[in-house]
């Protein structure tokens, strides 16, 4: 049996370092990727560069995607010189981007009008957990796909679960960054708190991740807030500001309430349209911040008054 061929497109934070742990695993592997200097880069380290999209689609078993958002996603693996129009029947289509539900059941269907199988495959762990070859990775789509695409996954993550049909692991996924939006902000307003009260944000953090407070992004915004290293990021406020969207459209489309979706949503616009969108993730504190005094101590002596 001939080695597998693999595909890679999209190398940015998440993409290029997944690529290289593929790499370093000795996988046979082609990339893609719109700026040709990390493509470069990767060739040194053994990678053979595609000319185009059509190039790795037509030259590989199993073709990986990580994206910026869904109409790149779109126009990479649906358009006419896309991923579907020019893949080989019987090959693996894997997308690790994140986007909604209703596309990837799309890209399913266009891979089965081609004779290729899709998995959307989006991952979790930022850019350290790709780096490290630690990351989440929720799966949809058929299980004998999954099976065979296992070991890439393994190369590139630890903990691998399938969800369940297409479109599962996307909304997995979508839950996951509900969660992150909400505890973001949840993190920035209680440091803000502990800034007022006089208390050490780095001590707290300590302390905040020994008790029932504590969380991933608690964990993750506690020194960053207290340095005030908001610039530059490697996970920028646009990433949750896009997913937040996504999810706010889903619930909408579902009739679900979403309440602290919706006040997490309020927060991370407000950090957009103040011209924060590349900001980390951890400069939420600073709409919070810019609304004490105002908005914000009114909603809290109203509470007061109301109990």
């Amino acid at each position: 049996m001939p080695a597998t061929k693999v595909g890679f497109i999209g190398l940015g934070s998440m993409g290029r370092p997944m690529a290289v742990n593929l790499l370093n695993a000795g996988t046979d592997l082609m990339v893609h990727n719109r700026s040709q200097e990390v493509v470069r880069e990767l060739a040194g380290l053994g990678a053979e560069a595609a000319t185009s999209v059509a190039h790795i689609a037509g030259e590989c078993d199993r073709i990986f995607a990580c994206l910026p958002n869904e109409e790149t996603c779109e126009t990479i693996l649906m358009g006419d010189d896309g991923v579907f129009a020019n893949v080989n029947p019987g090959a693996i289509v894997t997308d690790h981007s994140t986007v909604s539900v209703g596309l990837s059941k799309r890209a399913a269907e266009y891979a089965v009008r081609s004779g290729a199988q899709f998995l959307d495959a989006p991952i979790s762990g930022g850019p350290v957990g790709a780096t490290d070859g630690t990351l989440s990775i929720m799966v949809g789509g058929d299980e004998a796909a999954f099976n065979s695409v296992l070991p890439e996954f393994e190369k590139m993550g630890t903990n691998v679960i399938r969800f369940g049909a297409s479109g599962a692991g996307t909304a997995v996924k979508l839950i996951n960054q509900l969660l992150t939006c909400i505890h973001t902000v949840a993190a920035a307003e209680a440091f803000n708190l502990a800034n007022a009260a006089g208390v050490d944000i780095l001590k707290a953090t300590d302390l905040l991740q020994k008790s029932f407070g504590g969380s991933t992004m608690v964990g993750r915004s506690g020194p960053i807030t207290a340095d005030r290293s908001f610039e530059p990021s490697g996970a920028p406020m646009r990433n949750l500001i896009k997913d937040i969207g996504i999810i706010m459209s889903m619930a909408d489309d579902m009739k679900l309430s979403m309440p602290t979706g919706t006040a997490a949503a309020e927060i991370l616009y407000e950090g957009r349209d103040a011209g924060r969108s590349e900001h980390d993730i951890a400069a939420t504190i600073i709409s919070i911040e810019e609304g004490s005094g105002g908005q914000a101590s009114r909603s809290a002596r109203q509470l007061k008054r109301n109990n």
